[in-house]
């Protein structure tokens, strides 16, 4: 599978849908699906609900994050929202605000 990227000065308003993994750069203000992984890099602002196989988060997120394998908040992540995964990573530093379903 190819990574589609969403760049640092892209702000895309609306839903995406897609079959390969996505990597974010820049503003994504919707929803967010794809079967693949998602990787929030440090520059991204995502302010939708975000469903995919996994999710790595090192930017910012307000929404609810859905994984059918893992979420990982890594040590720069910034979480508002609701997760449901069967497993979770929370890294020292990371801020997280909400709820934790891993009953997948």
């Amino acid at each position: 599978m190819a990574n589609t990227t969403i760049g640092t000065s892209f702000v895309i308003e609306g839903e995406i849908t897609s079959e390969d993994n996505i990597v974010v750069q820049g503003t994504v203000k919707g929803k967010l699906s794809t079967s693949q992984p998602v990787f929030v890099e440090n520059s991204a602002t995502i302010e939708a609900d975000v469903s995919a196989e996994s999710v790595e988060i090192s930017g910012q997120v307000t929404g609810n994050v859905s994984a059918s394998t893992r979420v990982e908040l890594k040590s720069d992540a910034k979480m508002v929202g609701d997760v449901q995964s069967p497993r979770i990573l929370i890294a020292d530093g990371a801020l997280f605000k909400g709820n934790i379903d891993m009953d997948v």
